[in-house]
Formats: C-alpha cells, structure tokens, sequence
C-alpha cells in the first residue's frame, strides 16, 4: 500500500463525553468488532482493557487518556479514549489538540451534560470534526429526539440524525438507516446477528420526515442534490454520503446515530461512520508553525517527504520502559535510534525506541510516519506541548495551554527515605499531568500538592502510596484562594542601608488599580525624566512579580492588577538593583493595603441529576451551601439542576447528595470562575490562615 493510499486510509479519533455516558463501553465493542480483542471487557467489571490503571478499574471510570489502534475493512483506526470525569479534562484538551476527528458520545437519558459541554467547546477550540452517537437507548427514561434537541439546543445547531431507533427503552431493538432507508435489527446478545429488512409504513413515515430535512440541508450546499432534489429525481446514497462526509469535514454537519453498546447495539455503524465521514490527515488543513529562528509561518504537509514533524501531548512513566512520551507525527517519519530535535527547548534527545501503544500493551515499531499516534522512550528533556522536528528544518507547532489548579493538600514523608523519594516522584508525576502542579509552603515547610479537584488529588496520593510506595501523611483539601484589589492605591517604599563604604538605596513610587478579571498582571513603567535610571526599571518588576506571590491579607497570590510605576528617587553612588526590588516590593505591599484588597474563591459549576421528589430538598441543601441555581431541566422523573457553588462548600458533597436522595442522585462539578468573598467569610479565613479565633 502507498503511503498517499495509507493515510487516506488512516483516522485518528478520540472518544469524549461526560462521565458515564459510555465512552469506554464503546471503546471495547469497537475493538472487539473490528478483531483487536477476542473478548468484551467491561467497565464495571473493572475487565476494560482502556481502563488499565488499578484505580481506573476500582471506581469504574477513566482517569488517564488511553491509545489504541484497531482496523476496520481496509482503514486503519487510532483511538484515543479520553476521561469524562472534569478533574481529568486536560487528558482531553491535549488528546483533542492532536486528533483528527472525534465521536461525541451522549447519555439516550441525560442528554447533553455540562461535561459534554466542555468537551465540546475544546473541540470548538480545535476545530475537529464529530459526529454525535446517543447511547444507552436501552435505558428507562432514554428519548432519542429529546437529546437530538438538547445537543441542537445547547451545542450546535447543525446536528441531524442520519439514523432514528427502533423501539425505545428494553424494546429497543435497532435503527432505521435514513440514507439506505432500510431497518437494521439486532437479534443476537453479541450484536454479531444484524437484520437489513423493509420500513413498515409507520417507520417510513418518520424516516422520510427526517431525510427530508437531511437532503435539505446537503441542497444548500451541493448543487448537484440540489438539482436533483428541485427536479424530483432519485439521489444515490453515494452522492448524499459525499456531501454529508464533504459538511461534516467543513465542521458545518454533525450527523447523530443511535444505539446501545452495553446491548451490542449499534456500534459497528459506529465504526463505519469513523470511516465513512471523519476526516484522514490528508484531509484537515495542514499543521502550521513557526521558524524558530526567524519567526515566519511555516506550514507541513501530511506527507512522509515532508521534513519531519511531530507534537508531544503526553508524557507518562511506564513500569518497564520508563518515560514514555506520546507524540503525533503531522509530517516525515522518524525511524528508531535516530535523533531528533526538539524546537520547543532548543535541544537534540535520541529515540531509541518508538512503540505502538494499545492500551499499556506495547507493540515495537521501526519507524513513525506522517498520521502516527505513538510513544517513544529516550526523550528525557520533552513535556507535554513540546515541537519535535528535523533539526535541518527546524519548525515549532503551537503549544497547548492548561487551567490553573483550583484545590491543594499539604503532604508529609512519614520517613527520611520517603522525604529523599518523594520530591523526584513529584516532579515525575507533574512532568506527566500539567495540571497538577507541587510547591512548598514558605511558613511550614510543607510540601503542598495542587490540582483540579478532590478526586484529581485522591488520585494522585493513591499513586504515591500505592505505585511508588511512598509513604506519606496527607492534609485535609485547602481551597485556593487568591487575592485582588476593588480600588486604587498609591504606596512608597524605601531601603535605605549605610553599613561603611558603599551602602544600598533604592526608593519606588507605585500606584495599583483594578484590571478585568482573568487579565492577570499587568506593569506600566510611567516616570519620565530619568527619576529612576532605566538600568533599574527590570529589578522594580522583578520586586513587584516576587511580591505578587503573596498577598497582603492571607499571604494568597495576587491576581488581576495594574502596577504603575509612577515616582522614586536614585543615589548616584548607592543605588543597587537589589536596592529597588526590596523597595519595589515595599511599595507594593503599601498600595495594596490602600486598594481596598479583597480574597477571590473558586466558584464551581455544579451539575445535579435527581429523581423529581428529592428536588426541594436538593435546592434547600444548595442554598445552606452559597449556592445558586441557574438551570432546571426537566425530563421522565428526573430533574436535572445546574448552578454555582463555591468550591470551599462543596467538600464532602458526594456522601451528602447520597444521603439526600436515598443513593439515587449524581453530580459532576467543573471550575467555573473567581468570585469576591463575602466579608464575613473572609474574616473567617484570614483568621483560620493565620491561626487566630475567629
């Protein structure tokens, strides 16, 4: 086979959706239908072969993205099967980042969930064409053109089915085929024995209602269906797939299938709409970067002549091979034991070995080629985000960007040998997840460990304890809190040091405001007249940046402010970098004071689904919590809430909703923003911070 021929024969997809909705069950029915595996393995059985990790199978969901290759009449398919769960969501931003295509994947009862949400605007963000299967059509209360409008409602409006289920709940027995208008039906528990049979009347009907609107929609935007269609002639299935798989790639189509992959129901129309209408490398534009040393734009082919280039998206520690680091390959090949060179760190690393993954299964490959998703072991200095290329043509992608933690936890080595073990087993578990960041307390000497949320972090400690036997005490989960001002302030440092001989001077004016929140830092060098000599203006920022650490009110980072520099004075003789940045930092603190500096708390996006009885109590259990609801979905006995809540009232809150709806409501929770403290917590936590009464 050519390499042309191989890469239009080549998808890379990811599966995404929120928790539960049945990513993973998915993921094993493709493996299994397309020969990769001989059996079925299940997520609640903890048998998945994606959810390989210990914890993975424990709780029954995907913690860390998972590749695996399998191959469907002549295609070859990647797949990356992504977690659902929002402390995990950077596994799907950098998952997406290096895809090609994706099946969004929605619960035939809860519908668009806020984690469908988020994935779906990271593939926004990308621009990576999808096309949407509503699952668990098997399930009570599953209602196919419900979802069909939530998705069209809340995500898109270019979604229309290209298949309509047959039978609903437990009689939920196949899909009616909108382009071949033919029924398929599932007769067999494997989902082995398929029926291809006639419409009844009542089915055609229905189907024809759709497909009109299907044909519709391709007219506005093929000609020849539009001709066709204006002159009431027969359009062949071939030309309606054309054009749907022609919209689809131009990200204005998304074509929505149904089934039930718990019943084997489904799946392998799944498989061929993989095929059928997401895109091949060559299909999506090319990758652009820029020249490292000049700066231009440079764009590379999906080609193996191409010079070679390649992103890492993922660095993971393997027991039996050590560092592995997951890259896609967009242009040229790369062959085992060759060196490349890493543009984002201006360094060469050699690839000694270069596996296709399936799973934590390794498979020994020569050589990596434009469209590869693989793993290479000798790249010591890459991270996630990091540009390979050909030192000769050296080209740097775009690099990806990841949230900020919102929770931490202090944690103590019980022993010497943990103490010297578990800073390097930190900085190994922060080089694979960006999102989990580590840190000392400068008051305590504590290591502090910070993340997306309480399961991210119970995650990470089980792997201290567990994978690398580490012992350690942990912390209860600490919020973390930032500081800003609501005003303007203007303050004056001076450090002024006579000790003999030369001495030390240094004297800043500095004025802070307010900036929007989410803007950060910003510094304004706005003195004229040589009061301060510009040899000095770095090392007042410098002050300035160092003094942002550390807030004034509860020692939190400060965050979105304007620090302008607007007086001060030198000596001619004295005055010393060193000398302006204790200055810098005095005035600082000194302004912030006068700003009317207030704490910010993680606000949290809180997505609640429960039987209809228990919702008053839910609401009440809210409102005791500083929470607000901003949404009411209501659907066959269940309500479906959304709402803000602060991430300090939330801890805990998965035992309370149990007990709350008798074990029969769940939630999922995102970061959503920052938000003022109200005065009488914020006392509360500077007095806690500083261990004062309250």
């Amino acid at each position: 086979m050519s390499d042309m021929v191989e890469l239009q024969k080549t998808r890379n997809i990811g599966i995404m959706a929120h928790i539960d909705a049945g990513k993973t069950t998915t993921t094993e029915r493709m493996l299994f239908y397309s020969g990769k595996v001989h059996r079925i393995g299940e997520v609640d059985k903890g048998t998945a072969t994606m959810d390989w990790m210990d914890q993975e199978q424990e709780r029954g969901i995907t913690i860390t993205s998972a590749a695996t290759t399998c191959y469907w009449k002549g295609y070859r398919i990647n797949i990356i099967d992504t977690p659902g769960h929002v402390d995990f969501t950077v596994e799907v931003e950098r998952s997406l980042r290096v895809l090609d295509g994706a099946i969004a994947i929605f619960c035939g009862v809860a519908g668009v969930q806020s984690q469908s949400e988020t994935v779906w605007r990271q593939a926004d963000r990308y621009e990576v064409p999808r096309i949407a299967y509503i699952n668990k059509m098997d399930r009570i209360g599953a209602d196919f053109y419900r979802v069909l409008q939530m998705i069209n409602r809340n995500l898109t409006r270019k979604a229309l089915p290209l298949q309509l289920p047959i039978g609903v709940e437990e009689d939920f027995i196949g899909v009616v085929d909108l382009l071949k208008m033919k029924a398929f039906t599932y007769h067999d528990e494997m989902g082995l024995e398929i029926e291809e049979r006639e419409l009844t009347a009542s089915e055609t009907e229905e189907a024809l209602r759709w497909r009109h609107e299907l044909v519709e929609f391709l007219a506005e935007h093929n000609d020849e269906i539009l001709i066709r269609y204006l002159e009431g002639q027969e359009i062949s299935m071939d030309l309606l797939q054309q054009a749907v798989r022609e919209q689809t790639l131009a990200n204005e189509l998304v074509p929505v299938l149904c089934g039930s992959s718990f019943r084997n129901r489904g799946v392998q129309m799944v498989i061929d709409a993989v095929v059928d209408y997401l895109p091949s490398p060559l299909d999506i534009p090319p990758v652009t970067g820029i020249e490292p040393d000049s700066g231009e734009e440079v764009k590379r082919l999906a080609d193996i002549n191409e010079p070679f280039s390649a992103l890492s998206y993922k660095v993971a520690v393997d027991p039996y091979v050590g560092k592995l680091t997951y890259f896609r390959v967009y242009s040229g090949s790369v062959k085992t034991g060759s060196t490349v060179y890493n543009a984002t760190r201006d360094c060469r690393e050699r690839m000694t070995r270069i596996l296709r993954m399936h799973a934590n299964h390794r498979e020994e490959i020569d050589e990596a080629k434009a469209g590869d998703i693989v793993a290479g072991v000798g790249l010591k200095l890459t991270v996630t985000g990091d540009t390979l290329a050909d030192d000769k043509a050296p080209v740097l992608l775009e690099a990806m960007t990841f949230p900020e933690p919102v929770i931490s936890v202090a944690i103590e080595p019980k022993t010497k040998a943990d103490e010297d073990r578990i800073s390097e087993v930190l900085r190994r578990l922060a080089e694979e997840d960006p999102t989990f960041k580590t840190s000392v307390d400068a008051e305590t000497g504590q290591t502090i460990i910070s993340g997306m949320g309480e399961l991210h972090l119970e995650v990470i400690v089980e792997r201290l304890l567990r994978e690398f036997k580490v012992n350690a005490n942990v912390g209860r989960p600490q919020v973390s809190y930032k500081e800003t001002v609501k005003g303007v302030g203007r303050g004056e440092g001076s450090f002024i040091k006579q000790s003999g001989g030369r001495g030390q001077y240094g004297h800043v004016v500095l004025q802070v405001s307010p900036l929007v929140q989410g803007e950060g830092f910003r510094f304004v060098d706005a003195i004229s007249g040589g009061v301060i000599p510009k040899q000095f203006i770095p090392a007042v920022e410098a002050g300035i940046r160092e003094a942002l650490g550390a807030g004034i009110q509860a020692g939190y980072p400060v965050v979105d402010l304007e620090v302008k520099l607007v007086g001060g004075s030198f000596h001619e003789v004295d005055s010393t970098e060193v000398a302006f940045k204790v200055a810098a930092s005095m005035a600082f603190k000194d302004a912030l004071g006068k700003a009317d500096p207030i704490l910010l708390e993680p606000i949290m996006e809180l997505e609640i689904v429960v039987p209809e009885e228990f919702t008053g109590e839910v609401i009440g259990d809210l409102n005791a919590r500083r929470g607000r609801i901003t949404g009411l979905e209501e659907g066959r006995g269940i309500r479906s809430l959304r709402g803000h809540v602060p991430l300090a009232e939330t801890f805990g809150y998965a035992t309370d909703l149990r007990s709350l709806t008798q074990g029969r409501g769940t939630f999922s929770m995102q970061f959503s923003h920052y938000e003022e403290v109200p005065e009488y917590r914020s006392r509360e936590i500077i007095a806690k911070r500083y261990g004062l009464p309250v």
